[in-house]
């Protein structure tokens, strides 16, 4: 078993897009069989890249405001908010607020990047 905060774990920024980091909290290093879990910060007025891949994203929203675009329409986040991306479906998350807009993403080891 491992058991630790996330803040142990270096906060990385992405090379995709300015304004977002992200902390591979439990993975390969940890010898997970199925799934990679990451914790993202995206900084007010930042967002992630709208774009697609093969597989899908669970994502649990810990702090912030912001706004996810998905399956052609736009759906307003704040804490507790859950998000399914389907594989191939075009996405984005957007932080509106005035603080970080942080994040649980889910998705499968054969997904990581």
């Amino acid at each position: 078993m491992i058991a630790r905060h996330y803040t142990d774990v270096k906060l990385e920024k992405t090379t995709e897009a300015e304004g977002v980091s992200l902390r591979v909290v439990i993975g390969e290093k940890e010898q997970a069989p199925n799934f990679v879990m990451r914790v993202f910060d995206v900084e007010p007025g930042a967002s992630s890249p709208r774009h697609t891949h093969d597989w899908e994203h669970e994502v649990f929203i810990l702090s912030g405001e912001g706004r996810v675009y998905g399956g052609g329409r736009e759906v307003s986040l704040s804490p507790g908010y859950t998000v399914f991306v389907p594989s191939m479906e075009e996405h984005q998350f957007t932080n509106t607020g005035d603080e970080v807009l942080r994040f649980v993403c889910l998705i499968p080891l054969s997904g990581q990047c």
